[in-house]
Formats: C-alpha cells, structure tokens, sequence
C-alpha cells in the first residue's frame, strides 16, 4: 500500500495514464487510416465473376456485399437491367459457378457490362476468329483513337471556342475584325470535320456483347475503357488490372457523375488551391504578427487584438464562406468586372466563384493560426541576438530583418504546416466561393495567361461530398468515397512533409531552431 502511495505522489500514475492515452489515440488513427486504404485500395482488385440461377432468372456479376439472409450482386448492364446492384435473398439463390468466358467491360457510358464477348466487326461485318483474340489485337488502337477525340474536342475545339467569344466581345469595342472571325470560324469548321471523320473512324469497329440473359448490346471499340477476364486471369494478370485501373483513377478525368475514370481535376484543384492559400497567408500572418509582436504598445488595444485573433480561430468555416461570397465575389469581383471586363457583363468574370476567391477565403480562415504561431516564433529568439545586432549599429529594421526574421523562421513554418492542414481539408466555404462538382477546364493549362484564377475548380473534399452523399448511384460510389478520402489524406501528408523538409533544412541553416 505504501508502494502504491508512493506511486501515486510521486506522478507516476499520471505519466502511465497520459502515455496509454497517446498509444489509444494512435491506435485509433492508424485503425482509421488502415480501415480508409483497405476499403479504397482493395476496389480495383478484380475479384471473381460468378453466374447463379434465381427465382427472378439467371444473374452474372461479382459478389460486393452479404448479409445473413441475402447476397449483394454487382451486376452492371444499367442501360440493360436498369440497376447495376442486386440484392437476391439466399433461399432463392442457386449454386454458384466461376464461367471461364465471363468478362467485366468497363465502358465510357452506362458502367461496366457483365456478360460474353461474342463478335468483333468492322464496317459491319464480322471479323474471323476468335472475338478475345481480335480484342486484344484491335483494343490499344480504339483507345488510342477515342483518346485523341477527346484531346481534340476538348483541346483545339474549346480553345477556339474561348478565342471566338472573346473576338465577339473585342468586337464590341473594335468595329473591322471581322477577317478575324472568318479565320477562326474556318480554323473551327475544319477541326470539327477532323472530329466527325475521327469519329466515322471510332465507329467503324463495333464490338457485340451478350450479357447473362441473352440480351446483346453493340458497341464502338473505341468507347471500351478496359476488358477484364476475371476468372481466366492469374495472379500476374490481375496484378496488371489493378496497376491500370488504379493509374486511371489516380491521372484521368472523371466520367458517369464521378462515380467512375479518375479524380486528376481535383488532386490538381486541390494542391493548387492549397499552394495559392500558403502563399496569401503566409504575408498577412507574419506581417500582423510583427506589428503586434515588435511595434505595437502594450495596452488594450493589442490586447483588444489578441483577444480577436483568438476568437478568430473558433469561428465557423461556413461564416468565412459566407463573408468570401458577400466580399470577394460579389463586392471586390464585381468591382473588377464592371471597371475591366464590362464587356462580358452580364456574364460575370471574376465575380463569381473561382479559385482566387476560394484561396483568399481559405487565407482569412487559416491566418489566426499563422499569427499566433509567427508571434511564438519571434518572443523565442533570444533578447541577446537583438542586442547584439542593436550594439553593431543596425536599425531596428536591419535587426528584424536579417536577424529575428530568419531566426524565427522555423516557427513560422510550423504555423504554415498547421494552416496548410486545416485549409486542405475545408470543404464549406469552398462550396460558396468556387469549388464546382464538374469544372471543364483547370485553372491551369497552356492558353494564355496560363494561371486563370477567375476559373471554378475540383476540390478532393467537395467530391467526397458530392459522391458520396449527391450522386444517384449510391452503392457505386462508396469505394470512390474511401479512394477520395486516402488521397486527400496524401495530399496533405505530402505538402506537411514538403514543409517539414524545408523548416529542418532552415533550421539546419541556423544553427538550431529556437522555436
């Protein structure tokens, strides 16, 4: 009992406890992130296709969820059946069978199908031989071709779209540049008539497909994404499935509502926005801090200021939403519009939602952390490295600037690193100051001036969103949802791991972070 007492003062239960509630804590991280991976990561292995006879008819597809009493089925064919998940009740579910032939087509349109490929035809007539053969032969030059159909599309047709309008609006105010227009206008006919002679090409191969009832669905080769033979395929071959499908999802565009392709357009919209914030907030933060750290008297003022600083960082996200619309958008964008681009009006350009917007917003958000962390930074140097510098006759400018500044350095990219994690994962004001559910172009490409900040953009956050909670084919999008959220988590870990980087290297720099 003495012992125990002894413990107990002495702090030691206190240190035991604090220390099982780290490993808790870590614990529960690790589990969700482990828990996130395995259900995203585990969505593109192709997993088996099984064939069972039903009360309702047969059904093919690959089994994604079971219950005590029944069988989820991912059946696809949604242009066919109507549905792409079933739920059979067990009693009604006959034995289940592995068909060697049985294949998943991931298409453009309409989802996956689940059946046979029975022909393969050229210009309507069928080619000889064996139709999986000829698949494999002809499949990389469809998608090939439907690829560069949609570079072309939305390349060179939309940039000389963007050209034409704003020829129209230079118009305007410049009567004689119609040659102009007529230029364009025969560059536009002649890139359409490349497009419907490509397409001629696209269709010419037709691939027919019979799904698991004898239904059969014909279609291009060239809008096949992918043909996977689940059942006839080892280790190797699923291996390379899963690579392809992941790299599609990882650098391609989205397709079918998001629910299927890629998420490029909002891993970039993402980083993109996140780098714009840094770089906005980083001046604003450590300008204020300065002020209130090295200039400003003591008094109520700056105690005033704390004070608001502080309670700045409680306020809800959806009221500095709500403060970037009435503000930025509607207010300063519609200022710039009626002074600079009164010609579009009443289309606006910067007076909607864009990524400028968004970042600036995202900036106010962010910069109490910046702030207080700036202002720890710079009490941290020590009195002595002022006075040293003060005592070799530098001003109080030269002092802060070449000495306390890079000094404190580190800590103001600590504040950075708490900022850029906390902006990365906002999703509410972005809603009212720019992120879209589909933005056609980002914001930036090769058509001048390159960085187009007016333009609306894909956020990681709003597709979780948007997919998960929005979009009509629920059970489709789950694994999108677990996918989305591990890569928002990486997006994250990397620029925290870039900044980190950087502050060990300035501290490495300085001989010694002080904060």
């Amino acid at each position: 009992m003495t012992n125990l007492r002894e413990w107990w003062r002495r702090g030691s239960a206190l240190i035991w406890f604090s220390g099982a509630t780290l490993a808790f804590s870590l614990l529960m991280i690790f589990g969700l992130v482990g828990y996130i991976g395995a259900k995203g990561l585990g969505f593109f292995w192709p997993g088996p296709i099984v064939a069972a006879a039903t009360a309702q008819g047969p059904i093919l597809g690959e089994i994604t969820g079971q219950e005590p009493d029944k069988v989820q089925f991912h059946v696809g064919n949604r242009d066919l059946f109507g549905q792409d998940y079933r739920w059979v009740p067990r009693a009604e579910l006959g034995p289940l069978t592995a068909p060697a032939d049985a294949v998943v087509v991931e298409r453009l349109e309409y989802g996956p199908f689940y059946g046979r490929v029975r022909s393969l035809e050229k210009d309507g007539q069928a080619l000889p031989g064996d139709p999986m053969q000829n698949l494999d032969r002809l499949r990389p030059a469809a998608l090939a071709l439907s690829r560069h159909i949609r570079s072309l599309d939305k390349s060179e047709i939309g940039g000389l779209n963007r050209r034409m309008e704003d020829l129209r609006l230079e118009m305007k105010r410049k009567p004689g540049l119609e040659a102009r227009m007529q230029a364009l206008q025969a560059q536009y006919d002649a890139a359409e008539a490349r497009l419907d002679l490509l397409r001629a090409q696209a269709a010419a191969v037709t691939v027919t497909l019979e799904a698991v009832d004898g239904q059969t669905k014909t279609l291009p080769l060239a809008s096949v994404v992918r043909v996977v033979p689940s059942n006839a395929l080892g280790v190797l071959g699923k291996t390379g499935a899963y690579l392809s499908r992941l790299w599609e999802f990882v650098a391609d565009d989205p397709r079918e509502s998001n629910t299927e392709g890629g998420i490029f357009p909002a891993i970039f919209g993402t980083v993109m926005m996140v780098l714009l914030m840094s770089i906005l907030v980083v001046p604003l933060g450590v300008m204020a801090a300065l002020y209130m750290r090295e200039y400003a008297s003591q008094g109520w003022v700056l105690r005033t200021l704390r004070i608001a600083v502080n309670n700045l960082a409680g306020v809800p996200s959806i009221v500095f939403g709500v403060f970037g619309l009435g503000f930025f958008v509607y207010f300063v964008g519609g200022g710039i519009d009626r002074l600079f681009f009164a010609e579009k009006l009443p289309t606006p350009t910067f007076g909607t939602g864009g990524i400028l917007w968004a970042a600036l917003t995202l900036a106010l958000l962010t910069v109490p952390v910046v702030i207080v962390a700036t202002e720890e930074a710079l009490a941290a140097v020590p009195r002595s490295q002022r006075e040293a510098s003060l005592a070799l006759g530098a001003t109080r400018w030269q002092t802060l600037w070449n000495v306390v500044i890079p000094g404190a350095m580190p800590g103001i990219l600590t504040g950075l690193i708490l900022a850029m994690a906390r902006g990365a994962g906002e999703v509410a004001p972005l809603m009212l100051t720019g992120v879209v559910k589909l933005a056609p172009s980002m914001p930036l490409d090769g058509t001048f001036p390159f960085l187009h900040l007016d333009r609306k953009f894909m956020h990681l956050g709003f597709h979780i969103y948007d997919v998960g909670f929005q979009s009509p084919n629920s059970e489709a999008a789950k694994p999108m949802v677990f996918m989305t959220a591990l890569l928002l988590l990486l997006v994250v870990v990397v620029l925290n791991l870039f900044a980190l980087r950087l502050r060990s290297r300035l501290r490495a720099r300085m001989g010694g972070g002080a904060f």
